[in-house]
């Protein structure tokens, strides 16, 4: 086991006698994911102390050692790596990134069986060392493995979600800025349903500032947000990580980031809303279902699912997005 340790500035609530303790983030998976997310977590001070597990000792052990090394450089802390679950205990919130690793060639529905495979195992054994815990699960496909999960693990459902859209919705703010003249920050929009092909852009509800999006004018190049410009910006938003892969192998840094800001929202207790993916009923007559819509976000998870204005079409994607969903679920008995 690797350790460095540090005083640390981020702390939680403690006990009922308001003691204090150092807040601690488990990140399950040491693969380029999970190792630039402990990254991310440091960089920002986003909590105390980050540990890894990974079944892979030499590796988890040489990121955490790697990380370490620029402790000097961050806001105060601790990093570990170990291959024994144990190193999970105690931890505030748990990050899932561990998964299988898909194939060339390989379906979804394959993706699925064998990451849901893992999850069988390794759930248990997370729950047992970190009951209290808040689950973030990234793995993907991550709105079914999330669906798998809250159910292996029979925890309450806000306590056990999955990172959804919220990366999405961050590449969706992106595209609309750029194309606005904006800062991204002032874009609010949302992406949801599946973190996948069935993804919906909320276009009805998308604001710049206070102004609604389709409200907007003319862009920096002229042209009108008319709906032949947002299907192009709704499909660069789903194929940007196809090109990313192809191009680098997998994604990493901005997923790193969009799920830091998950953890920020649940330890600082911010109320957040983010487009994670957490189990719905009656959602605009959805049920049963583990999919992204916008979400509040604080210390014991998600809490609640608000619903925007949408449109017929928006809403029937919703439900389109949920069935294809659950259709996979079935196929491995959930």
């Amino acid at each position: 086991m690797t350790e460095v340790d540090e005083v640390g500035r981020d702390e939680m609530p403690g006990d009922s006698r308001g003691e204090r303790r150092p807040s601690k983030v488990a990140i399950v998976g040491a693969g380029a994911v999970g190792s630039t997310l402990a990254y991310a977590c440091l960089l920002r001070g986003a909590a105390r102390e980050v540990v890894l597990h990974d079944l892979n000792k030499t590796k988890v052990e040489a990121e955490a050692l790697d990380i370490a090394h620029g402790i000097q450089f961050t806001p105060m802390g601790s990093v570990r790596g170990s291959d024994d679950v144990a190193i999970c205990a105690g931890a505030d919130v748990v990050v899932i990134t561990a998964g299988a690793r898909q194939k060339p060639g390989q379906s979804r529905l394959d993706l699925a069986g064998g990451t849901i495979d893992i999850m069988r195992t390794l759930v248990p054994q997370l729950v047992e060392v970190a009951p209290d815990a808040v689950y973030i699960m990234v793995a993907n496909p991550v709105d079914v493995v999330t669906y798998a999960g809250l159910k292996i693990s029979d925890l309450p459902d806000g306590q056990f979600f999955g990172s959804g859209t919220v990366l999405d919705s961050s590449r969706l703010r992106y595209l609309i800025a750029r194309q606005c003249g904006v800062a991204v920050q002032s874009v609010h929009a949302y992406i949801a349903g599946e973190h996948g092909d069935s993804e919906i852009p909320l276009w009805s509800s998308a604001m710049i500032g206070a102004v609604p999006l389709l409200q907007w004018g003319p862009t920096t190049d002229g042209s009108l947000l008319d709906e032949g410009v947002r299907a192009s910006i709704a499909s660069e938003v789903m194929n940007s990580a196809y090109r990313i892969i192809e191009g680098k192998g997998a994604t990493n840094y901005a997923v790193g980031l969009a799920v830091v800001r998950i953890i920020e929202a649940v330890l600082r207790d911010e109320h957040r809303v983010l487009s994670v993916s957490s189990l719905l009923d009656d959602y605009l007559g959805i049920s049963d279902v583990c999919m992204s819509v916008p979400t509040v976000v604080g210390h014991d998870g998600v809490g609640r699912r608000l619903v925007p204005v949408v449109t017929e079409t928006e809403r029937y994607g919703l439900a389109r997005s949920a069935e294809s969903i659950r259709a996979v679920a079935k196929q491995f008995g959930f």
